[in-house]
């Protein structure tokens, strides 16, 4: 019952930030940028979820994504589920107790989702891709990715912890011995 309670929580989530992110962030753009409220949402559930959990989520929400905004479907699905392979990989490796580390993985994750943007892009439309003006877009949604995990990093990690006690359980000691 707390599983199918979380799981339903976890998609209303999904669509409040496919509305804050289509609509209200269109009013508050830095730049003409927004930031990728799904990159932070796909990290969150590959940090505290299990292995099966993130590849769910970012398949859906990524051909969600897909179909509303571009023009072939894989982008946004190839590029959430490179974070939530670096979700996996940070969750062994790094401590998900301190603010610094969830900032650098935001970054890290933003990073390797816009170039795997740019990348397609690049080889699907034959587009000319500005160094600069790519770079300078990276480093605004960087920044605004890294402010709004800030924020909300309380929500995050209170959330998050119990997600991951539910789904994969007190299991702290062993997962260090």
């Amino acid at each position: 019952m707390r599983k199918t309670l979380i799981n339903v929580i976890l998609i209303l989530i999904g669509f409040i930030i496919y509305f804050l992110q289509s609509n209200f962030f269109n009013w508050f753009t830095i730049a003409g940028i927004k930031p990728n409220l799904f990159v932070i949402y796909i990290l969150f559930i590959g940090l505290f979820g299990n292995r099966i959990m993130w590849i769910i989520y970012a398949s859906i929400f990524g051909i969600f994504l897909d179909l509303l905004f571009e023009q072939t479907i894989g982008t946004n699905l190839l590029g959430l589920i490179l974070v939530g392979i670096i979700a996996k990989f940070s969750d062994k490796n790094f401590s998900k107790d301190s603010r610094i580390t969830i900032m650098f993985m935001v970054l890290i994750s933003t990073v390797v989702f816009e170039i795997v943007s740019y990348f397609v892009s690049y080889v699907l439309y034959s587009i000319n891709i500005e160094i600069l003006s790519f770079v300078r877009i990276l480093l605004i949604e960087v920044f605004y990715n890294i402010l709004i995990t800030i924020i909300i990093y309380t929500l995050i990690q209170r959330f998050g912890f119990y997600i991951e006690n539910e789904y994969k359980g007190n299991k702290i000691l062993t997962r260090y011995f």
